[in-house]
């Protein structure tokens, strides 16, 4: 509990501002609009998806995502659009975490058989830290009990963000490139009902921000011939331009139905993956298992996708001819 305590607590003082960043899930595939706005609308259908994951479980205070998102194509002014929504909500520690943002793509052209979109996003950043649950020891290392860089009240506070990303969409791959949070937005955190900036008698301001991240997606469809199995190998690749992390995955899926697989998560674990799309429904798990020394303390974490698509009407003709079950 302490080790937990004095890494989240460091993270507030002014002079050293810890940045926060978005959950990255193992089944990113499945939420192609969280990580690039310019993925909205990319096929005919109103998609809704949500997911939630449970990183370390056996650890007190661990990192909990979850996450809702939905698009839909749309028609205006002659042209084909893409519209959307993001909400995810993140605890770490005594950290609370809120991303809400509205997206729209546009396409600027077709090119080499397939086409590339631009997208960007509005939306809001709040955080909030559990100062009222603070416990240090007496005999802690890091930390004294009365040290005034750690709040001892609930604190929370919000900001505009934005993100933009390109996406090219082919019939039998896709890639995208995005940047989100690009303004590195930092939040103020004040007691609640507080109109001041400080957060304590002694006026000791506390702040957080978000880290910067660009995002790099690419994935193919690889059916093999003359059976029902079909592969999707998946990339996605994050960096706040001073680390990287990414998940590599590869799933096979038969009959458009049942899928199962393997995925790497850069320098933090391995993956098994399996799931099932059924009349428009569909549902993913993915378990990881630790390769650091966090295995001694952790079983492993968790991941739930749930989704379900309407086909809309675009005169009856699908201008995405793929068959990615992925961009589905």
């Amino acid at each position: 509990m302490a080790i937990w305590v004095a890494y989240i607590f460091v993270a507030l003082f002014p002079v050293s501002v810890h940045g926060q960043s978005d959950p990255l899930y193992t089944q990113a595939w499945a939420l192609p609009t969280l990580y690039n706005p310019a993925a909205t609308g990319s096929t005919d259908f109103l998609r809704i998806r949500g997911a939630a994951r449970l990183q370390w479980v056996g650890i007190e205070n661990a990192p909990k995502s979850f996450t809702g998102a939905a698009d839909i194509p749309f028609k205006l002014l002659g042209r084909r659009w893409g519209g959307g929504v993001n909400i995810t909500q993140e605890g770490i520690g005594l950290f609370s975490n809120t991303y809400v943002n509205g997206q729209i793509s546009g396409r600027l052209m077709k090119m080499f058989g397939g086409e590339l979109t631009i997208g960007v996003q509005v939306g809001y950043f709040g955080s909030s830290f559990k100062g009222s649950e603070v416990y240090i020891p007496n005999d802690d290392d890091y930390h004294e009990s009365n040290d005034p860089s750690i709040p001892m009240q609930d604190v929370g506070g919000g900001s505009i963000d934005f993100g933009v990303g390109l996406q090219y969409v082919h019939p039998k791959f896709h890639a995208g490139i995005s940047m989100l949070h690009p303004a590195a937005p930092k939040v103020k955190l004040n007691t609640k009902g507080s109109t001041s900036s400080t957060a304590t008698s002694d006026n000791h301001e506390f702040e957080t921000y978000v880290n910067r991240v660009l995002y790099l997606t690419a994935g193919s469809n690889i059916p093999i011939k003359n059976t029902l199995i079909e592969l999707q190998p998946d990339l996605i690749v994050a960096s706040d331009l001073k680390t990287i992390s990414g998940v590599l995955s590869l799933k096979g899926w038969y009959n458009k139905m049942f899928f199962g697989g393997l995925a790497y998560r850069w320098n933090d674990a391995v993956s098994v993956n399996l799931g099932a799309e059924f009349k428009n429904f569909l549902f993913g798990y993915a378990y990881d298992i630790p390769t650091s020394r966090i295995l001694k303390a952790s079983s492993g974490s968790h991941e739930i996708t749930i989704g379900y698509r309407m086909k809309l009407d675009f005169s009856g003709k699908n201008r995405n001819r793929h068959r990615s079950i992925r961009l589905m």
